[in-house]
């Protein structure tokens, strides 16, 4: 059974899309630490982030990064901080969340509630 993240990339759950290419796909995080929070997935099915194959896990890097560096342009942050947790979803994911300080990027701490139109342009604002 598809997880809920291939799902996604397959077009069957909708989501606020970031970036994507033949490999990988962005898309922001429906429950927030801060605004830009965005996850990183390959868009091959893996569980475990380390399971991904060496040049993957380069590439999905590299992918992150320009994500990241978009974030960071487009906020306020000190920095953006590459979280793996990978117990949430069975898939492969990295969190990209802008940081000012290590308490942002505390999990168990309320999440944002945003609208669909923040969210749209929240994703707008890191396509362009």
């Amino acid at each position: 059974m598809a997880t809920i993240f291939s799902r996604i990339v397959a077009g069957e759950i909708p989501c606020y899309k970031v970036a994507e290419n033949d490999r990988f796909f962005a898309f922001l995080d429906i429950a927030p630490l801060a605004k830009y929070h965005t996850l990183v997935i390959p868009k091959r099915e893996v569980d475990y982030f380390y399971d991904l194959e060496d040049d993957e896990l380069q590439e999905m890097m590299v992918f992150a990064k320009q994500i990241a560096k978009k974030i960071k342009a487009t906020t306020e942050c000190t920095k953006v901080a590459t979280v793996v947790l990978g117990l949430e979803v069975p898939h492969a994911h990295i969190h990209l969340i802008p940081m000012n300080s290590e308490k942002d990027v505390d999990f168990s701490r309320e999440k944002l509630s945003l609208s669909q139109e923040e969210f749209q342009k929240l994703a707008q604002d890191l396509r362009e």
